[in-house]
């Protein structure tokens, strides 16, 4: 295939603005907030995926439903398009998911966070950037090609899961566990879940995550007569200003990543006594690491002993440390992967800019894909607006991904 399949196709997805603003705005209005969160699921907005796709003359829909009690239907739906290409051998896979996070406090929205608001080129509601900015730029490809009438160099794919903010276990870890025949290791596959504004930023390494709570235990007593007790508060104090010591133990830097060092902060605190003239008996805080791959979590987690150890003994204290998330980082997917340089050219042509690969602080399912062996890659063009208060994507967003996507596929054999 050539530039002139990329200007027809990028002409029908231009074409196809309004349409993807309609699917957009229905699909906001379905709740799909997962169980945990106390929400219905994601089985109304697979059930309209499939409509809308069988109406679009795409029917070979597959779902691959994980078993989970604790929604009405016992299901939670694992939804895969595919579209053959000319090589059947590969396929180019779009992952997005279609479930979302609470709407959180409603005093802070200025519209109703499941009805869509349209203003001023951009599309107002809960999970508009995350994660449907990126499945409807992935639905905009598949009609774009079946509206041209052509077939693609490669298979083009389309997975969308289910539990990606709560675990991914019904989800994508459930498809790799239990179908895992439907993916190759010479696939392509993208990750719309993580980007900057300028479009520049491509994900191919996270950091391990380690999050850790500290209670401290001593004796609690009037404040007028310190020397009768044991002040938990004083002791967690000093534990969190010793912990600054991982700094310079875990030190190597890594280019890749933005900060390119690993983290280690104290960040939520938990109440200890309602009044002043207390000494606290009891005192919690909580701690984040991102740790660079180099390290391994077993290690900090001795070294953050070994500072307990030292307070226990000065403050006459106990101090538990419990494990909330403890997470080694996966293989990168490397720099030079076909996906990364497919990217970085697509991205060149549609937005005139230079991506970049790069290594992020957080966690998106790509770590799943990689443990398994599998060279994943995350990019969108977002805003930075995932689970706030009146969370919007760009309309233009929305059509120039699809673009992208689109460029990746066309040169996927050049």
């Amino acid at each position: 295939m050539n530039a002139a399949d990329f200007d027809n196709i990028s002409s029908i997805i231009d074409k196809l603005e309004q349409e993807a603003i309609d699917v957009m705005s229905t699909l906001i209005s379905i709740n799909s907030i997962g169980p945990k969160n106390d929400g219905p699921g994601e089985q109304g907005k697979a059930d309209y995926l499939i409509e809308y796709l069988n109406k679009s003359g795409i029917r070979n829909v597959k779902n691959y439903p994980a078993s989970d009690p604790t929604v009405e239907n016992g299901e939670r739906p694992n939804l895969v398009v595919k579209i053959n290409g000319i090589d059947n051998s590969q396929t180019l896979w779009i992952l997005s998911h279609i479930d979302v996070v609470p709407a959180g406090d409603l005093t802070k929205w200025d519209t109703d966070p499941f009805q869509a608001v349209v203003k001023d080129n951009k599309i107002y509601g809960r999970g508009s950037e995350d994660n449907l900015q990126g499945l409807v730029s992935s639905l905009m490809l598949v009609r774009a090609f079946s509206e041209a009438d052509i077939q693609p160099p490669i298979n083009i794919g389309l997975v969308l899961v289910s539990d990606e903010e709560t675990g991914s276990d019904f989800g994508l870890t459930y498809l790799l566990n239990n179908h895992s025949e439907m993916f190759n290791k010479e696939d392509l596959i993208v990750i719309p879940d993580a980007g900057e504004p300028d479009s520049r930023m491509i994900e191919v390494a996270e950091k391990s995550i380690l999050w850790l709570k500290f209670e401290t235990f001593g004796k609690q007593v009037h404040a007028s007569t310190p020397d009768r007790g044991i002040n938990a508060y004083k002791a967690a104090i000093h534990l969190g200003y010793e912990l600054k010591e991982l700094y310079n133990i875990y030190n190597v830097t890594d280019p890749v990543f933005d900060p390119s060092i690993s983290t280690f902060e104290p960040t939520k605190k938990e109440a200890n006594v309602p009044n002043i003239n207390t000494i606290p008996g009891e005192d919690v805080f909580y701690f984040d690491c991102r740790i660079l791959p180099v390290y391994k979590i077993e290690d900090v987690m001795n070294s953050i002993q070994k500072i307990v150890d030292k307070i226990e003994n000065e403050f006459s204290v106990k101090i538990n440390i419990i494990p909330e998330q403890k997470e080694q980082a996966a293989p990168s997917t490397p720099v030079d992967a076909k996906i990364v340089k497919l990217l970085e050219a697509a991205i060149k042509n549609v937005y005139k800019v230079d991506a970049k690969a790069q290594g992020i602080g957080g966690g998106t399912v790509a770590a799943i894909f990689r443990r398994k062996g599998y060279n994943a890659a995350v990019w969108a063009t977002l805003e930075d607006l995932a689970h706030q208060p009146n969370e919007y994507c760009k309309i233009e967003n929305i059509i120039n991904d699809a673009k992208v996507f689109a460029h990746c596929v066309i040169n996927a054999k050049s």
